[in-house]
């Protein structure tokens, strides 16, 4: 506890949390959207769009810190 200086690891500033938690909402919403679209003309492709939206989700999720 002696040495009360700032990690130098992967800390983000507010402003940049705002940015990717936007970054990561369209994201998440375009593949989505793309998976379900893609789902009844192509379901392999759908699928991966599907994975793809559920990834950036959790990473969102992690980003805000729920």
């Amino acid at each position: 506890m002696s040495d009360l200086q700032r990690r130098s690891g992967r800390n983000l500033s507010r402003s940049q949390k705002v940015d990717r938690a936007f970054k990561l909402t369209v994201a998440t919403g375009g593949l989505g959207v793309g998976g379900i679209v893609l789902l009844f003309v192509s379901p392999g492709i759908g699928v991966v769009l599907l994975v793809l939206a559920a990834i950036s989700g959790f990473m969102l999720k992690n980003t805000l810190g729920k």
